[in-house]
C-alpha cells in the first residue's frame, strides 16, 4: 500500500488573506469634543495595554477594577443626565430634542446634546430623522437601552419614596458632626483618619 503525500494547493494569484484582529478597535476620539468621554477612553486604552487586550487574550471585566473598561463605562452611564434621559424615554417613548429638554427639567442644550451623543455612541438610543418639512428628529431606546432603562426606573421610584427620610437623616448628621474636625490631631490609630468615627460631642 502506497501512501501519497498531499501538497498544499497553490494560492490564487493577486489575493492575500489577512488575519482578523482579535478585538475590534476602540472608537477614535470625537474631534468635536462632545460626548467623547476622553478621560474614560484613556482609562480603557490604558487597560487594554496593561492586560494585553487585542492580542487574543480574553479579559475578565470587573467594575471595581481601577483600569477596567467597565469602570469607565459605568462612570459614563452613572451621569445624572444620562440616567434621567433613559428614564424619560422609557416612560414616555420616542421624543424630540425639545420634548426631552422639557421632560428632563434643568438640563441645558449643551448637556442634553452631549448626553444624547454619548448614549447613541454606546448603542443605547437611536436618532431617527423623518423626511418631512421641516425634518423631524426623534430619539428612542434601542434594546440594550430599554434593558438599562427598565433597571434604572425602580431606582428613580425608590429615590422619590425615600428622599424625605434621607433628608431628615442628612440634617441629623449635619447637626451632630463637625466638618472642621481634624482627624490628624487624634491619637494614632486605624480609625484616627476616619472622620465618620469622630462625631462632634454636644452638651
Amino acid at each position: 500500500m502506497t501512501i501519497q503525500e498531499r501538497t498544499p494547493a497553490p494560492a490564487r494569484p493577486g489575493r492575500t488573506q489577512e488575519a482578523a484582529p482579535a478585538h475590534p478597535p476602540l472608537p477614535a476620539h470625537d474631534r468635536t469634543g462632545i460626548g467623547t468621554g476622553a478621560g474614560t477612553e484613556a482609562v480603557i486604552n490604558a487597560s487594554a495595554e496593561a492586560t494585553g487586550q487585542g492580542q487574543g487574550e480574553e479579559q475578565e471585566l470587573d467594575v471595581f477594577g481601577r483600569f477596567c473598561p467597565s469602570r469607565g463605562m459605568f462612570a459614563e452611564l452613572a451621569d445624572k443626565w444620562s440616567l434621567l434621559i433613559l428614564m424619560s424615554l422609557g416612560k414616555l417613548g420616542e421624543q424630540r430634542f425639545s420634548e426631552l429638554q422639557r421632560a428632563v427639567g434643568g438640563v441645558s442644550r449643551k448637556m442634553l446634546t452631549q448626553s444624547l451623543r454619548t448614549l447613541e455612541r454606546h448603542g443605547l438610543i437611536s436618532r431617527t430623522v423623518h423626511p418631512q418639512t421641516p425634518p423631524r428628529v426623534v430619539y428612542g431606546l434601542l434594546p440594550r437601552g430599554r434593558e438599562l432603562a427598565d433597571l434604572v426606573a425602580p431606582l428613580g421610584r425608590w429615590t422619590e419614596l425615600n428622599t424625605p427620610a434621607m433628608l431628615a437623616a442628612r440634617e441629623d448628621f449635619d447637626t451632630t458632626h463637625d466638618d472642621t474636625h481634624d482627624p490628624a490631631s487624634d491619637p494614632a490609630s486605624d480609625d484616627a483618619h476616619d472622620p465618620a468615627q469622630h462625631p462632634r460631642r454636644t452638651a
